[in-house]
């Protein structure tokens, strides 16, 4: 392999670990009460499954993008109305979760029943794209 070649196993298999170690890290946090960060790691744990998934279709590196909708068209993923909103909300906890406003409207709204439906909601989407990585 040249020195500027990618090493697509690796690279996928890479991204596969990272996936999988965000979605047991926002179950820990889920665990905790710790809700909103909770959702913000199920969302790294879908953009790095993505990343993986756009790794072993595109044969090359992920881009450093967070938009799980656009990763997703990037990949080539044909999403339905269902996948794109669902990916669309999903990605709301990654800026939420940042960059929270002065009144920290988004952690009062990370109830304990909406933060168990949301991670329900990442979860199947994440065994949903992981079937997709071969």
């Amino acid at each position: 392999m040249a020195k500027d070649e990618v090493d697509i196993e690796t690279v996928k298999s890479y991204w596969l670990t990272e996936a999988e170690e965000a979605l047991t890290v926002s179950e820990h946090l889920l665990e905790k009460g710790d809700n909103s960060y909770a959702l913000f790691f199920g969302h790294l744990a879908v953009e790095k499954i993505l990343k993986a998934l756009y790794v072993d279709r595109q044969k090359e590196h992920a881009p450093p993008i967070h938009s799980l909708h656009r990763l997703a068209k990037l990949a080539g993923l044909s999403l339905s109305k269902e996948h794109t909103d669902t990916l669309m909300t999903i990605s709301t906890f990654n800026i939420e979760s940042r960059y929270p406003d002065i009144k920290r409207s988004f952690r009062k709204k990370c109830t304990t029943g909406y933060t168990l439906e949301q991670m329900r909601i990442i979860k199947e989407t994440f065994r949903w794209l992981r079937k997709m990585v071969i």
